[in-house]
């Protein structure tokens, strides 16, 4: 069992706080800047800061990229993959924000329909051959219900297209987990995630010139939200993410992450003025409620474990 666990809970908990936050940053600077373009910036940012976070930590003695050619390809391809799919992920989620009209509280339907990548995983994992626990069916089914009551209980004039484009982000950012949860062991976080913001960020940039257009009073206009999202939710998230699970157990750390969508909730409502009906309030707590049930079978296999030990 890890020690300090509330001392990595709180880390987690002031990490969900900031990706909270980041919804709103993220809904107000669309109206400025087109997807691609924003997540190259923001992206392309972050990885700037991590890497000088990187030199800051580490010093001249440790190298970023290692000095054998073969083992350097495979950080490479690496990057490329785990950049590959954080691209579809978070270019979903921005191009979403560009579909909900205005007072339709998309901070807290986007961090909510993206929270359920809690869900999604374990379902996915069923692929790869693992069992699935009837527990997480009944996360399934009040899921289902949350996204009825947020979305769809005003029938399909009730559930806008940004709706859909979150609720793809959140598959994208399930495959995104599992990729690096695979390849995390082999590069260290702190270097898969600037090679990942790296590659989303020049992948973002190349498709931004290919598809869309952006003036450089729009770019300044956003600036505010691309420096939140570079800084805070980028490097500084990431560092006290890392730090946090290092402290907590992973159960724990998953609870505490889940309360990002709550914060996008609140910080939508009191910073951005969108306040949600009492239905959609209802189909939030369902869905958050069904993220916590996800949890629980990790939590009871910890519960086992401790009791044999």
């Amino acid at each position: 069992m890890k020690s300090n666990n509330v001392k990595g809970s709180l880390l987690l908990l002031l990490t969900a706080f900031i990706w909270g936050i980041a919804f709103v940053a993220q809904s107000a600077g669309a109206a400025h800047v087109p997807p691609f373009f924003f997540n190259s910036f923001r992206s392309l940012f972050g990885a700037a800061v991590l890497f000088l976070f990187f030199k800051i930590s580490f010093g001249k003695n440790e190298t970023f990229l290692p000095t054998d050619k073969k083992e350097r390809r495979s950080y490479y391809k690496i990057a490329l993959f785990c950049g590959g799919v954080f691209t579809v992920a978070t270019n979903l989620q921005q191009a979403g924000f560009r579909f909900y009209p205005d007072g339709a509280a998309s901070e807290a339907r986007a961090g909510f329909l993206t929270a359920l990548y809690v869900v999604i995983v374990p379902i996915l994992s069923v692929i790869f051959g693992r069992k699935l626990h009837p527990i997480l069916l009944l996360s399934v089914a009040v899921t289902v219900g949350g996204i009825y009551l947020l979305c769809l209980s005003g029938g399909i004039h009730g559930i806008y297209l940004g709706d859909v484009f979150m609720f793809l982000c959140a598959i994208a950012f399930s495959t995104h987990i599992m990729v690096i949860d695979r390849f995390v062991g082999i590069t260290g976080g702190i270097r898969l995630s600037v090679m990942q913001f790296l590659v989303a960020g020049v992948l973002s940039l190349i498709l931004g010139f290919c598809f869309e257009k952006v003036s450089f009073e729009n770019i300044l206009a956003a600036a505010p939200q691309i420096l939140y999202l570079g800084i805070l939710s980028s490097a500084v998230g990431y560092t006290l993410q890392s730090v946090g699970q290092k402290y907590a157990e992973p159960a724990v750390a998953s609870l505490c992450m889940s309360m990002e969508s709550v914060f996008a909730a609140l910080a939508g409502w009191v910073i951005a003025g969108n306040a949600l009906s009492v239905r959609e309030i209802i189909g939030c707590a369902l869905v958050f409620a069904a993220i916590l049930i996800a949890q629980l079978p990790e939590l009871l296999q910890n519960k086992k474990e401790r009791r044999k030990s």
